[in-house]
């Protein structure tokens, strides 16, 4: 079976948006699966301690509430295995400046104001250790991640080359794109402001949902859901039948955004009541989480050891 791997960034909580582009996907394919909570690669951009620890939690319970099964796959934290930062070193003495300079992702934070630190220029090197460490076979990606899949086939494809054959090359596939819109519009992300947490409820979501914007047409007017931000979010939880049910109800007039908005708010309590609850039994037991993450680690480490034992008598340093 081929093992798959991925990583989450814990560099905020988790939106709808992080959901429909990669956790739905990541339990619907977690037998023989690596899943790792990046907290290495978000110190590039969460600066306070408090909130990282509060995030890679947060990222752990949420997977565990969603669903994720640790006897089927591997849940841990990335700073558990400290094996992949010697990797990385190793993959940075075969690496030359330029193919890091051409990786997309360093130019776009730049471009959005992050600091230009080593960390960040680095960023591929790590993160192709954490591919080959743990002799991953794909990589789910979306289309603008294939690079950071290709520049660690460049890395390994080196170091075989320089040393003899010790990375297994890895693959990607690339997902089906999920447009998630937040509430102005734009794709869902933390970082524009316009997103909705997973486990917002109550108050919270009624607000979040009530802030989705609409346009101006007034209660008895027919109305096109194709250009509705409510129904592109209520789409992603509902039924071929229900999508249908509601897109006539626009249709026929009759029926305001405020009462769009409710069908969404219940739609997000039936889909994620049970988790919440799960979420919540979590948060109330915190041992527990951190049992999965050091059981998950110690079965990674496991791997990280054997492929960098290869690669330390590779090149003579074993």
């Amino acid at each position: 079976m081929a093992r798959y791997l991925s990583g989450i960034q814990p560099s905020g909580h988790l939106h709808l948006g992080n959901y429909f582009g990669a956790i739905r996907q990541h339990i619907a394919a977690q037998d023989d699966a690596f899943y790792f909570i990046a907290n290495y690669h978000a110190l590039t951009t969460v600066n306070d301690a408090a909130t990282l620890r509060d995030n890679t939690f947060d990222v752990a319970a949420t997977y565990l509430a969603l669903g994720l099964d640790p006897k089927r796959a591997v849940l841990f934290r990335q700073s558990d295995v400290p094996e992949v930062c010697e990797l990385t070193w190793l993959l940075a003495t075969v690496t030359g400046m330029g193919l890091l300079e051409k990786a997309v992702s360093y130019k776009e934070k730049k471009e959005h104001g992050i600091s230009a630190s080593v960390g960040l220029f680095t960023y591929p090197v790590l993160m192709a250790s954490d591919i080959l460490i743990y002799d991953s076979d794909v990589v789910p990606v979306g289309s603008d991640q294939v690079q950071h899949v290709e520049l660690t086939r460049d890395m390994a494809g080196r170091f075989n080359t320089m040393y003899g054959e010790t990375f297994k090359l890895p693959t990607y596939v690339l997902g089906t794109p999920v447009p998630v819109p937040g509430i102005d519009g734009q794709k869902m992300s933390k970082s524009y402001g316009n997103h909705i947490p997973l486990f917002a409820e109550g108050k919270e979501l009624k607000r979040l949902v009530g802030a989705i914007q609409t346009d101006s047409k007034g209660l008895d007017d027919p109305k096109d859901p194709d250009t509705c931000n409510v129904f592109a979010i209520y789409k992603l939880f509902a039924s071929q039948a229900e999508q249908a049910a509601l897109a006539a109800r626009y249709r026929a007039g009759g029926f305001g955004y405020g009462h769009a908005k409710q069908e969404l708010i219940a739609k997000i309590d039936e889909t994620f009541g049970p988790a919440r609850e799960r979420r919540r039994e979590l948060q109330a037991d915190p041992d527990q989480v951190e049992q999965v993450l050091l059981d998950g680690a110690a079965r990674a480490r496991a791997i990280a050891r054997t492929v960098l034992g290869r690669a330390r008598r590779a090149c003579g340093i074993d």
